[in-house]
């Protein structure tokens, strides 16, 4: 006779199954063919992570589903591993609101698209699961196991170039010991220690790319910079910024830098031409003209910054800010990429109306996991302190965006709005602080006017480039 673990482990595995019979066979985006594209011809550059084009690779013309099912594999590994322990461990209502959490249809609705936030997310979410399948029953983990953790997590700092500020905390986090209470000390110790480690893996990155992974250089490094640089100029007018009056007061006039996107800046039919001398400079000489221009105009830079962050943070923005709901169809493509049935998009239909919800805004999640971490941190179990990797996780991520964001699209909050989830369910319930849900209901509240009084967004990438 087949006990309650097993039928709810078997029952994880159809959950799987029945995901990829809704949604085969996954859906491919603008950057989802560009990495296909490589895949085929063997021609990879770094414009998107080339390690993932070598592994779509290894699966020849088979199209999308291979990878679909990887993605959806690690998300339903991590979440299953997750529920099955809760549950065995007598946490049921705990195990059911995972599920839930699982099966709410923008986070579901995003797995089945082939894209490196994805591929990220699924390594995260199945290394999370292999940690909590010891962890939670305050087991070490086997060394056969962090091997498999460290594959893992290494495969999403390489798939998603930002995932570092996530991987790192979270590893730092699991593998610290704290002392209870712990000195102020220690905390900093191991910020500057997690700091050191995300600096190194953005120095290696470069070169496993480029020398390992055989990609081209694609120029992916001058966005960031070009689009702070422009941000600056824009608000303060200084051609010492590398951009002369003439291309400043044109970045003004055709609004080139917008806070939703680099775009305009990259595209030639808009602003490509404004932006052409930083083109001419290198990279090194860039970097440094960025590093001076935010040292020298601090006000202009937080300006631009905070509009970008606020952005992508989908706080105070238009109801229906693009980016966000799940696609209903593949980008139009001739290398025979069909789109999911129409069963897949009536699902896809209720995620876009989900994601309007606050349950669809990174900054509500944000403050979430503010708010929780201080009863994550305190508690000295497995649960506990898988929760506050967690938690620590999200919020280095998020916090990553204020400084190393160009765009705003929802797949890059997939991770901490469902790291958050998870830890919130980690730890249970505990009687939250006043000024907490004061400040909750404030960011509620200001979000839902934005949304009333503010202008209705463009809903086409065109209508966004301007």
């Amino acid at each position: 006779m087949i006990d309650r673990t097993a039928r709810l482990a078997i029952g994880m595995a159809l959950l799987f199954l029945a995901s990829a019979t809704l949604f085969w066979p996954g859906y491919v985006q603008y950057d989802s063919l560009a990495q296909y594209e490589q895949a085929l011809s063997g021609r990879y550059e770094d414009w998107h992570p080339p390690i993932m084009a070598h592994l779509w690779a290894l699966f020849g013309a088979r199209g999308q589903a291979p990878m679909m099912l990887l993605q959806l594999a690690g998300y339903w590994l991590g979440f299953g591993v997750l529920i099955v322990v809760l549950a065995a461990l007598g946490c049921r209502v705990a195990a059911l609101v995972l599920l839930v959490v699982a099966l709410w249809p923008p986070f579901l609705g995003w797995q089945p698209v082939v894209l490196k936030d994805t591929q990220m997310l699924a390594a995260l979410l199945a290394a999370t699961g292999l940690v909590a399948m010891w962890r939670l029953r305050e087991r070490r983990l086997p060394v056969g196991v962090w091997i498999v953790v460290a594959l893992l997590l290494g495969y999403a700092m390489l798939v998603r170039a930002n995932a570092v500020f996530a991987v790192v905390p979270f590893v730092v986090m699991l593998a610290w010991r704290r002392p209870r209470p712990t000195p102020p000390i220690r905390i900093v110790l191991a910020a500057l220690l997690a700091l050191v480690a995300i600096l190194a893996v953005i120095g290696i990155a470069g070169p496993i790319n480029h020398r390992l992974l055989a990609a081209t250089p694609s120029g992916v490094e001058r966005t960031q910079p070009t689009y702070d640089l422009a941000g600056i100029a824009v608000r303060s007018g200084d051609p010492a910024t590398g951009l002369s009056p003439r291309a400043i007061v044109a970045l003004r006039r055709k609004a080139c830098v917008r806070p939703y996107f680099w775009d305009p800046l990259g595209e030639p039919r808009r602003c490509q031409a404004e932006v052409a001398t930083l083109a001419m400079l290198s990279p090194g000489q860039l970097y440094l003209r960025w590093a001076a221009a935010a040292v020298t105009h601090p006000i202009a830079y937080a300006g631009h910054r905070l509009a970008h962050l606020n952005s992508t943070m989908r706080w105070l923005v238009p109801f229906r800010w693009p980016g966000a709901a799940p696609p209903q169809a593949n980008e139009p493509n001739r290398l025979g990429l069909a789109s999911p049935a129409a069963r897949a998009t009536r699902w896809q239909t209720v995620a876009a109306t989900l994601v309007e919800t606050p349950f669809g805004w990174p900054i509500v999640w944000f403050v979430l996991a503010l708010i929780r971490l201080p009863a994550a941190w305190r508690r000295g179990d497995g649960a506990g302190r898988l929760a506050a990797a967690l938690l620590v996780s999200a919020l280095a991520l998020e916090g990553s965006f204020a400084v190393l964001s160009i765009a705003s699209d929802l797949r890059y909050h997939l991770w901490p709005m469902i790291a958050t989830a998870i830890a919130w369910v980690l730890v249970g319930r505990i009687r939250v602080a006043r000024p907490a849900l004061v400040l909750l209901a404030l960011v509620l509240f200001a979000g839902l006017i934005a949304r009333v009084v503010l202008p209705a967004p463009p809903q086409t990438y065109v209508g966004m480039l301007g």
